[in-house]
């Protein structure tokens, strides 16, 4: 097994490939994760290496990429009634694959309390280095270039259009992220940078953000409507 932690995606499946239990759970994560683009392998894989970025010294890369590998492996639709469960189950999953694989109990449930943990859904503040790592790793989807993307694709997938016609930036109106996708930037996005547990979580989503009002401010240079300075605060 490698003993340097990856560093990008190329060291990081050669990290992967050189251990068994993390090929096994890859193995095991990539049929169940399906191919929705915002939670499939490839996104286990974005946030396996921030993960690892984010934990640092403070963590096991070992343990930072199992549950990265593992925090969605059990997939419910964002619109299922039973998504609020999904990171318990995930974590159930996980006190059930890790000790076959040879991770001893501490480990097994520190990874299993980071996938039980990272769930905006849930609203835990982790209180492990490996759980704070993963939630803001998987958080840092959302925003910035990925996060546009993931929000058009699942808005797309729920039915949403992608902004009110008359009203794109809510300003006569309430927010609906539900049925206008541009509504989620405002609703969540924009403010997840300071829900950041890491310095260095906040400074990626920070920059991400910008991203994203850059892509707004395009958007209403479009339309020919301002943006608010309120979506700015």
């Amino acid at each position: 097994m490698s003993s340097s932690p990856p560093v990008d995606r190329e060291s990081l499946l050669a990290f992967i490939g050189a251990d068994e239990a993390l090929t096994a759970l890859s193995r095991e994560a990539g049929p169940r994760l399906g191919d929705d683009p915002g939670h499939d392998l490839a996104h286990a894989l974005r946030v396996a290496l921030w993960t690892v970025r984010l934990g640092g010294a403070r963590v096991d890369p070992r343990e930072a990429v199992a549950a990265a590998l593992l925090h969605d492996i059990v997939n419910l639709p964002k619109d299922s009634p039973e998504r609020a469960r999904a990171s318990e189950l995930s974590a159930d999953e996980a006190r059930r694959l890790l000790p076959p694989l040879g991770f001893d109990a501490e480990a097994t449930e520190r990874v299993a309390r980071a996938v039980l943990d990272h769930s905006f859904s849930r609203g835990a503040t982790p209180d492990h280095p490996l759980g704070r790592a993963l939630q803001d790793a998987d958080r840092l989807e959302a925003v910035g270039a990925i996060g546009i993307m993931r929000t058009i694709s699942t808005g797309t997938r729920m039915g949403a259009r992608y902004f009110h016609d008359d009203d794109p930036f809510a300003v006569r109106r309430s927010l609906d992220d539900r049925a206008f996708s541009i509504d989620h930037f405002r609703a969540k996005l924009l403010g997840l940078a300071e829900t950041m547990l890491t310095d260095e979580g906040r400074a990626e989503a920070r920059r991400r953000s910008r991203l994203m009002l850059d892509f707004l401010d395009g958007l209403a240079g479009e339309l020919g409507v301002p943006l608010p300075a309120s979506w700015r605060d």
